[in-house]
């Protein structure tokens, strides 16, 4: 399994209680599964998704990413998981004003400790997977939404991670354009065999059962998963 969470429990201090945001929760993703996470406002998406990028650890239970059990690691080897085997497709762009969409993709590779002369290639074919081949010298304000979201997209995948993680991507765009984006996931993560996890409270961009949509949906209430629906592809 590229991810698997096995009786996680994750508490925040609430006053003199503590809120159960993670409640046993077990969740494997395969590689070559897209799987989206649903749920109301405070089911437990987020927090879901903080822990499986061990951004968060929790207070029981064992997190597994890509084969590394993540859970009793120090901050420093978590972030050295998270740097080496786990892209971010983060809600906002958070894309750099003043960088081109293909400089994005390559102060990605220096993060990760790639020298970024050696990643150009690999940045100008993943632009071009996405459609944005032609718009490499582009900067964010000269993008439409749904083009910086692709950005965001192609930047995750920079050194070739084996999890991606994909927080609320479509809820700044139209449904249209929301299905594009699920479309085009749906298709990096068959061709890259990638493990994905897509939080999302947005079902009408999901198309689940297609082939441009998630496998499989995984319904969240009050910090456990009450349902998990698997879609065989149309």
């Amino acid at each position: 399994m590229s991810l698997n969470l096995s009786n996680v429990t994750l508490t925040y201090p609430d006053g003199r209680e503590r809120l159960t945001a993670l409640d046993s929760v077990d969740l494997s993703v395969r590689a070559g599964d897209f799987v989206a996470v649903t749920g109301p406002s405070g089911s437990g998406k987020s927090s879901l998704l903080a822990v499986a990028g061990t951004l968060v650890t929790p207070d029981s239970g064992v997190v597994v990413v890509d084969g590394i059990e993540v859970s009793e690691l120090s901050s420093a080897d978590r972030a050295r998981v998270r740097r080496d085997h786990i892209g971010f497709v983060f809600q906002q762009d958070n894309l750099l004003p003043s960088l081109t969409a293909l400089d994005q993709l390559l102060l990605t590779a220096h993060v990760r400790r790639r020298r970024p002369s050696k990643h150009r290639a690999e940045a100008m074919a993943l632009l071009d997977e996405v459609g944005l081949a032609d718009s490499a010298q582009r900067r964010p304000h000269e993008l439409s939404g749904g083009m910086r979201q692709r950005v965001n997209i192609a930047r995750a995948l920079m050194g070739e991670p084996s999890l991606l993680l994909i927080d609320e991507p479509t809820s700044a765009l139209d449904i249209e354009r929301g299905r594009a984006v699920v479309a085009l996931i749906s298709r990096l993560v068959r061709e890259r065999n990638l493990a994905a996890v897509l939080v999302s409270h947005d079902l009408d961009t999901l198309s689940p059962g297609q082939r441009t949509g998630v496998d499989a949906t995984v319904h969240m209430q009050d910090g456990r998963i009450d349902t998990r629906v698997a879609h065989a592809a149309a």
